[in-house]
C-alpha cells in the first residue's frame, strides 16, 4: 500500500452532520481557463464530478476501514471558459451495507496547477451547500446497499453546475479527524454512453390511491439496530409502495427508435442494446409540475418491468417543476430495461447510461469462427468489466460486494484480459491492511469486504478461499509481497480453525455459515456436523498456506487429513458429503451429492489415478447428460456456482476440451442470447450479470490463446 498526502487540503463535512444518515452536499469552486490541472480528492460514502455541467468521474475506490483511497483526475482539458465552474457531490451515507462503509461522511480535495493548489477543502476553502434535494428520509434499496434516490427538483436544477452567479446559503464545514489516505492503485472506469437502442411498449398509467396485495418495503429485510436505515414511520415517501400502484394500460407496443416521447400520465419502457452498469441518464422537459418514476431491471417478466424482482427496489422518484431536467443516478445501477412513467406531462428526450465498469482491455482471446462462442464471449467479457472495478464484485446490481471465492476465478480473468494482477492486489489488500474486524470472530475473515456486518454473519469456507486465492496470486505473479503482509492473518486463521478439529483431525460443527453451494448440498442436515466438501477445501487450504509460508506441519497435517477424509466419506463409488455425531463416536449419512465428487477432485482428495472409476462415471454420465439420462438420481444435482464451475474447470484441466466448449456452450449460451451477460443461476433469478461467471474467458483463452497488439499468445490448449 502506498499513502497519499495532501497538501493543503483537510477532510471536511457540514457541521455536526458527519453522521447523518443519506446527507447529500454539493462544493464548487470556480476556476480560471488552466492548461494543466489535477484534481486529487477522497471521500466518504460516494461522489461524482461535474465541471461546466458536464459529468466527469465518479467513486471512490474502496478499501479497508479506516483508509481512504484518492483519486486523481486530469482536468485541464475540462477547464477552457474563463470562468470554470468545478462541482463536488458528496452522498454520505452512515449507515452499513456490503457496498459501501458506515463511516463518517467527508470530502477532502484540491485542485493543483503544477505544485501549486489552486483550491481545496479546508479553512478558507472550497464552499459546500445543502441544496435540500434528496428527500433523505427514504427506504434502503436493498439489504446489501445504501438508500435509493429520491429528489424534489426546481425548475432551474442544472443552473448549479453551469451559472457563476448561482447562489445558496452556505453549510456551516468542520475539519474532521485526520484521515489515513491511500494512493488509488486500481484501473480508473471507463465511462462509455450505452444509448438506449428503442422503445418497447408505451402505455397510459393510472396513479390509484389503493391496490390490493402490496408487498411491504420491509418484507425482505427488517431495518433496525443490526441494519441501518430509516424506520416505515420515519420513511417520507413510501416510493416501492406508491409504485406498486400504478396500474398500466399497455398503448403502442411496436418497437420504436429511441428519441423524443412525450408521456402525459403515462409510460414508455425502454431497452438497451445488453444488461449495462452505470447512472442512469434520462434528459426531459417537464412540462407541468410532474412526478416521475424509474423502474428497471434486467430482465422482463411477463412483457413488464419487475423492480422487486431481485428482493431490491429498483425504483427511483423525482418529483419536478416545469422545466429542463436531467435525472442522473447518484450511483451505478443494472438494466435492460428502463421504465420511465409520468404522472404529469413531459418530453423525454435522451435515455442513456454512463457506463460505470473497467476500461477496455488489452488482450482479446483468439476464438474459432463460431458465432455462438463469440456471443457467450462478449457476455463474459460485458460481465468481467461490469463486476471489476475497484473490487471484484459478486454483482454491480443489489449488493455491488467484494465477496471472497468469486474474487479466485475473477482474478484470474484480470491476468488473461490485462496481463496484470493490479485490482487483485488491491482487492486482496483489503482484507489485509484492517487488523480488525469488530463484527465477527478474532482470527476469523469477512465473506465479502470492505462491508459492514454488523449481525456478526460470516463464512467459513470464504477464508479458506482466501488463502486459495494467496497461494494462486502468489504463484502466478511471483510476488511474495502479499504473502508476506498476510502471514499473521493466515496464522490466525489457521488458529481459528483448529478450535473445530474433533479426534479425527476433522472439522466438526463449524460456526458461521457454512457454505457449499446452492443446492441440496447446502442443506442444514448435510453442512452440520462434519462436512466433507468443507473439509476438503481446509485440506487443500493447510497444503497451500503450508508451501507459502514453508511451514511443514501444515502440510503433514494436509496429507493426514486427506487420509482420513478418504477413509470417512468413500462409500461405494461415491464421496459422502456428511457424518454426524453419535455417541461417542460419528456415523455417515450416506447421502452423495454431484458437488462433493467435484469438490473432491478440485482439492487433491480424489485424483484420477485413485479415482478413475468415479472420474468416468462424472464425465459421461454428469453434467448437462443428466437432463437426458439421469442414472444416479440419488446423488442430488449441482448448482451453477459453484458445481457447474468446478465441473468445467476439472474438464478443463484434464485436456477434455471438445467437452469443456460443449458445456460452455449448453450453460451459458441461453443467458449470452438473452441479457448479453452471464447469470448467477441458470435461470433468471437473482443477479443476471455475476463476476465470477466471466471465468468462461480463463477456459477459451487457455484453449484458444489470446492476442495483444496484434501478436498471439499461445494458451495452455493451443
Amino acid at each position: 500500500m502506498i499513502s497519499f498526502s495532501f497538501q493543503r487540503a483537510e477532510a471536511v463535512w457540514a457541521q455536526e452532520r458527519e453522521l447523518e444518515k443519506n446527507c447529500e452536499l454539493l462544493f464548487r469552486a470556480i476556476l480560471p481557463r488552466i492548461e494543466r490541472g489535477r484534481l486529487y480528492l477522497a471521500a466518504s460514502s460516494i461522489y461524482r464530478v461535474f465541471i461546466n455541467g458536464r459529468f466527469v468521474a465518479a467513486g471512490p475506490a474502496r478499501t479497508a476501514h479506516g483508509f481512504y483511497r484518492v483519486d486523481c483526475y486530469e482536468i485541464g482539458e475540462y477547464l477552457t471558459e474563463p470562468k470554470n465552474i468545478v462541482a463536488i457531490e458528496v452522498v454520505g451515507y452512515g449507515i452499513n451495507s456490503y457496498d459501501t462503509l458506515d463511516q463518517p461522511s467527508f470530502l477532502t480535495a484540491e485542485i493543483r496547477s503544477g505544485d501549486r493548489v489552486i483550491a481545496y477543502t479546508g479553512e478558507d476553502g472550497m464552499r459546500a451547500y445543502d441544496l435540500k434535494r434528496r428527500i433523505q428520509r427514504v427506504q434502503r434499496y436493498s439489504f446489501q446497499r445504501a438508500f435509493i434516490d429520491a429528489y424534489r427538483l426546481p425548475g432551474d436544477s442544472g443552473n448549479v453546475y453551469t451559472d457563476c452567479r448561482w447562489e445558496a446559503e452556505e453549510e456551516r464545514l468542520c475539519i474532521q479527524e485526520e484521515k489515513r489516505y491511500l494512493k488509488r492503485e486500481v484501473r480508473y472506469p471507463g465511462y462509455e454512453r450505452l444509448e438506449a437502442k428503442e422503445v418497447m411498449e408505451q402505455g397510459t398509467a393510472e396513479f390509484a390511491q389503493e391496490q390490493p396485495g402490496l408487498i411491504g418495503e420491509e418484507t425482505y429485510f427488517q431495518v433496525g439496530e443490526l441494519l441501518l436505515g430509516y424506520s416505515y414511520e420515519e420513511v417520507e415517501r413510501h416510493v416501492s409502495e406508491e409504485a406498486q400502484r400504478i396500474v398500466f394500460t399497455t398503448g403502442e407496443k411496436e418497437k420504436q427508435q429511441g428519441g423524443s416521447q412525450r408521456i402525459q400520465n403515462g409510460y414508455a419502457i425502454y431497452q438497451f442494446p445488453y444488461n449495462g452498469t452505470g447512472f442512469i441518464d434520462v434528459e426531459l422537459q417537464a412540462e407541468q409540475d410532474s412526478e416521475v418514476y424509474l423502474e428497471f431491471d434486467e430482465v422482463l417478466i411477463d412483457g413488464k418491468v419487475d423492480f422487486l424482482r431481485m428482493q431490491s427496489c429498483n425504483c427511483f422518484f423525482y418529483q419536478l417543476q416545469t422545466g429542463e431536467h436531467r435525472l442522473l443516478s447518484f450511483a451505478p445501477y443494472t438494466m435492460q430495461y428502463l421504465n420511465v412513467i409520468v404522472k404529469g406531462a413531459g418530453v423525454i428526450k435522451k435515455v442513456s447510461l454512463i457506463e460505470y465498469k473497467h476500461p477496455p482491455v488489452k488482450r482479446k482471446v483468439l476464438l474459432p469462427e463460431d458465432k455462438e462462442l463469440t456471443r457467450i464471449y462478449e457476455a463474459a467479457l460485458e460481465s468481467f468489466r461490469a463486476n471489476s472495478l475497484d473490487l471484484f464484485m459478486d454483482c454491480p446490481s443489489r449488493e455491488r460486494g467484494g465477496w471472497l471465492c468469486d474474487s479466485y476465478f475473477t482474478a484470474q480473468v484480470e491476468a488473461v484480459l490485462t496481463g496484470e494482477s493490479v485490482l487483485e492486489h488491491a482487492f486482496l489488500e483489503n482484507f489485509i491492511i484492517n487488523d480488525q474486524f469488530e463484527q465477527i470472530p478474532k482470527g476469523m475473515l469477512p465473506m465479502c469486504y470492505p462491508a459492514d456486518h454488523n449481525n456478526g454473519n460470516f463464512i467459513p469456507n470464504w477464508a479458506m478461499w482466501f488463502v486459495l486465492e494467496l497461494w494462486n496470486y502468489t504463484e502466478r505473479t511471483g510476488k511474495r509481497d502479499l504473502a508476506e503482509q498476510a502471514q499473521k492473518t493466515v496464522e490466525a486463521l489457521a488458529d481459528w480453525f483448529s478450535d473445530y478439529e474433533n479426534e479425527y483431525g476433522l472439522l466438526e460443527n463449524l460456526d458461521g455459515w457454512i457454505f457449499v453451494e446452492w443446492s441440496r448440498a447446502n442443506d442444514a442436515d448435510l453442512v452440520n456436523g462434519v462436512n466433507f466438501p468443507t473439509n476438503m477445501l481446509y485440506m487443500r487450504m493447510l497444503r497451500e498456506a503450508g508451501k507459502l509460508y514453508g511451514n511443514p506441519a501444515w502440510e503433514e497435517k494436509a496429507d493426514r487429513l486427506r487420509n482420513v477424509i478418504r477413509s470417512h466419506s468413500i462409500k461405494g463409488q461415491f464421496y459422502t458429503d456428511h457424518e454426524e455425531r453419535v455417541g461417542m463416536g460419528v456415523q455417515n449419512s450416506g447421502e452423495s451429492t454431484e458437488v462433493c465428487q467435484y469438490y473432491a477432485f478440485f482439492t487433491g482428495t480424489a485424483t484420477v489415478e485413485e479415482d478413475a472409476e468415479l472420474w468416468n462415471t462424472l464425465l459421461e454420465e454428469f453434467g448437462s447428460a443428466r437432463k437426458k439420462n439421469n442414472r444416479y438420481p440419488r446423488i442430488a444435482p449441482t448448482n451453477a456456482f459453484i458445481g457447474s464451475y468446478l465441473r468445467i474447470e476439472l474438464l478443463y484441466r484434464a485436456g477434455e476440451y471438445p467437452k469443456v466448449i460443449q458445456n460452455i456452450k449448453d450453460y451459458f449460451l441461453p443467458m449470452a442470447e438473452q441479457t448479453g451477460t452471464l447469470w448467477e443461476h441458470d435461470k433468471p433469478t437473482g443477479s443476471l450479470n455475476h463476476g465470477f461467471a466471466s471465468y468462461v474467458i480463463y477456459w477459451l483463452a487457455g484453449i484458444y490463446g489470446t492476442s495483444e497488439n496484434g501478436q498471439s499468445e499461445s494458451g495452455e490448449g493451443s
